[in-house]
């Protein structure tokens, strides 16, 4: 199965938002940790003492949370911090993309495949989660499919594993934010002072997210929801999944029942200046200043409020935003990661894709066309980790490296340009 990085080493998170979900997590903001952190054994050097004194002395903050002495001992027995997390750059692409390149890997024919799977698979679920908390299946599908490619990645090995190393490589070794993941340690922990989780299967990204969702510790400690009735919250539980993060949606973003995330529009004639996605106006007075839907026709809900984004310009698509698109970039503070997952979500359910053409952009390859791109990346030397129509980190890299052989400028994107160099033997 090939790698594949979900999210946002294109985009990083902007620093700063400790608040938000995540903070800096898988993809998000890996590049921006590696900066600021430089190599594993650089930062290891500036600490104040090494690992085991530190993690002896930090036992006096987990009594202070209310951890138990044997609970910190089942936790910390033999362990090692995992100082890979000081440079996972080296895990994300080197290279980045367009927002068409980005919107194409990620709402791929196999994401697709897979997420109109788990929408019929988790129909009743998903019906029953919307009369609770009134958050639509499609950003919880959207949601569910950028965050663990709809649970695929749950337990991938390549992707996924025990969080506590990395949890507490980082409260140790990070200076920059050392008092976060201080406190997410602690979260951790209390996490199996509750039974809610075995240190050894509280598997996650290099940052610690967890589960369907990618819950950070302190997710599933306050906004954690039982819904399956087994007894406690867990990341690792479809329903409980998304139980938590519709939670999330609602109390953190804001989240409204009954709107939509927003609409795409065309804006001919509008002054470009009207879209910087500040000013709130409702959709109707959008209207009189010549914004109009894409597709033709008239708004169906012209007193929302709303706010008018063009992301490459008023040549490429263009939409009115509601507060529910604001709902899901709650979980990511990138404009292009919640769009993806809107139009993710939209498109597992039926949904077109925009009417408006990005600007030098292309179609994506279809799974077909991926798997033939990874055989022949694989059997001209690079490898792409698997044959499977996945595009992740592996298969970029691999792309990337076709790409220096051809004498172009890598980007790592398996686009049509890729595989006909591949079929020309290239």
């Amino acid at each position: 199965m090939s790698d594949d990085s979900l999210h946002g080493a294109a985009f990083p998170v902007r620093p700063g938002l400790a608040a938000t979900r995540r903070g800096f997590l898988a993809g998000a903001g890996a590049s921006l940790l590696a900066g600021a952190l430089g190599t594993g054994r650089a930062v290891a050097q500036s600490t104040r003492q090494p690992f085991d004194a530190w993690l002896d002395e930090f036992r006096a903050r987990a009594r202070a949370r209310g951890i138990s002495d044997s609970v910190y001992d089942r936790v910390t027995a033999g362990l090692k911090p995992d100082t890979s997390v000081y440079a996972k750059d080296g895990a994300q692409p080197e290279f980045r993309e367009q927002l068409w390149q980005y919107l194409n890997r990620r709402i791929s024919e196999w994401r697709l495949n897979t997420g109109r799977a788990a929408a019929k698979q988790n129909a009743a679920l998903l019906k029953r989660l919307e009369k609770d908390y009134g958050v639509a299946p499609d950003v919880l599908l959207g949601l569910w499919g950028m965050e663990s490619a709809f649970g695929e990645l749950v337990t991938d090995p390549d992707h996924m594993k025990p969080v506590f190393p990395s949890l507490a490589a980082l409260a140790w070794g990070e200076p920059r934010r050392r008092t976060y993941w201080e406190t997410e340690f602690l979260n951790g922990l209390a996490v199996v002072q509750r039974g809610w989780g075995e240190p050894d299967e509280m598997l996650g990204s290099w940052a610690g997210a967890m589960g369907h969702t990618q819950w950070m510790p302190e997710v599933w400690l306050n906004l954690g929801v039982d819904y399956d009735g087994d007894g406690h919250p867990s990341p690792y539980s479809v329903a409980d999944a998304l139980a938590g993060s519709s939670r999330y949606l609602i109390q953190r973003g804001k989240y409204q029942r009954g709107l939509p995330w927003g609409f795409e529009v065309t804006m001919e004639g509008v002054p470009d200046k009207y879209a910087d996605a500040r000013a709130w106006r409702a959709v109707e007075d959008w209207g009189k200043l010549g914004i109009k839907p894409a597709g033709g026709g008239r708004f169906a809900l012209p007193k929302a409020k709303a706010r008018l984004w063009a992301p490459v310009g008023t040549d490429g698509p263009c939409f009115l935003l509601t507060q529910n698109f604001y709902a899901v970039r709650s979980y990511n503070p990138s404009m292009n990661y919640a769009l993806a997952v809107c139009h993710l979500g939209d498109r597992v359910l039926g949904g077109e894709d925009f009417v408006t053409p990005f600007p030098g952009g292309e179609r994506a390859l279809t799974l077909a066309e991926i798997q033939e791109v990874q055989k022949r990346l694989t059997r001209a030397g690079f490898d792409t980790g698997g044959v499977d129509g996945r595009v992740g980190n592996m298969t970029m890299r691999a792309v990337a490296g076709f790409q220096r052989r051809m004498g172009v400028e890598p980007d790592g994107y398996a686009g049509l340009d890729v595989l006909a160099a591949l079929r020309q033997g290239r």
